[in-house]
């Protein structure tokens, strides 16, 4: 165990209220690749470029070609969490955690076990049918070819924030009062580029400040501990 590591577990041992703000890099260590890294989703060649294609003015536009991007490159079904979801949901049932606020889309916190969750960006595993507004499951996007049709003949939609769509209300909501009431903020798997979603973590006012990343954020000059580090792995020894 490093000395960063080290200070981190009795960080987390003297807080009260944790608050996990993670991304992409939370989520890699499940084999889900990320949108901005060197094998990311923005260095495969498509006919058009992921953020273009993941937007929705393409959605409207190119819907089939929208969903078939989507069915190949967002299906995440199969990942499992990895220890940095595992130790998360355990802090949160030992009552040190209050809540996780994730960019991620993938659910892996909840499968985990974690119950207090803000999805940013939405999830996979909820979908909607854009005419009744009937829910439905996963499957109902990643299984099949074409347009994905409820049983009322409505195109059905992902339940997740594409680009020109703004966060839900009561998610931002709930997220910036978490943060704000939090003792301790630990950010992790993040470059904190994504905007408004990285904004949140400016109403954190609590002791700890703490960044797990592998390579550097913004943020980094206000940190009070800094790990260059794998989060599964940092996560694995507290």
């Amino acid at each position: 165990m490093t000395d960063e590591v080290s200070k981190l577990k009795e960080l987390v041992e003297k807080s009260e209220r944790i608050v996990f703000f993670g991304g992409a890099g939370v989520s890699t260590e499940s084999g889900i690749p990320d949108f901005r890294s060197v094998d990311g989703l923005y260095s495969q060649q498509w006919d058009y470029p992921p953020e273009t294609i993941l937007s929705h003015t393409f959605f409207e536009r190119k819907t089939e070609e929208f969903y078939r991007f989507y069915r190949a490159k967002m299906n995440c079904l199969s990942a499992k969490p990895n220890p940095a979801h595992i130790k998360l949901a355990e802090l949160e049932e030992q009552g040190k955690l209050s809540a996780v606020v994730t960019q991620n889309i993938d659910g892996l916190h909840q499968i985990a076990g974690s119950k207090k969750v803000y999805e940013l960006h939405g999830s996979i595993h909820r979908n909607y049918c854009t005419k009744c507004g009937k829910f439905h499951g996963p499957e109902s996007i990643f299984t099949g070819e074409g347009l994905p049709l409820c049983e009322c003949g409505g195109l059905i939609k992902p339940d997740v924030v594409l680009y020109e769509e703004g966060l839900d209300d009561a998610t931002v909501s709930g997220a910036v009062d978490a943060i704000r009431e939090s003792d301790m903020l630990i950010i992790g798997g993040t470059s904190l580029n994504v905007y408004p979603a990285a904004g949140l973590i400016r109403y954190f006012r609590g002791n700890s400040l703490v960044i797990v990343n592998k390579s550097p954020t913004q943020y980094d000059s206000n940190a009070d501990l800094l790990i260059c580090q794998n989060i599964g792995e940092v996560f694995s020894q507290i």
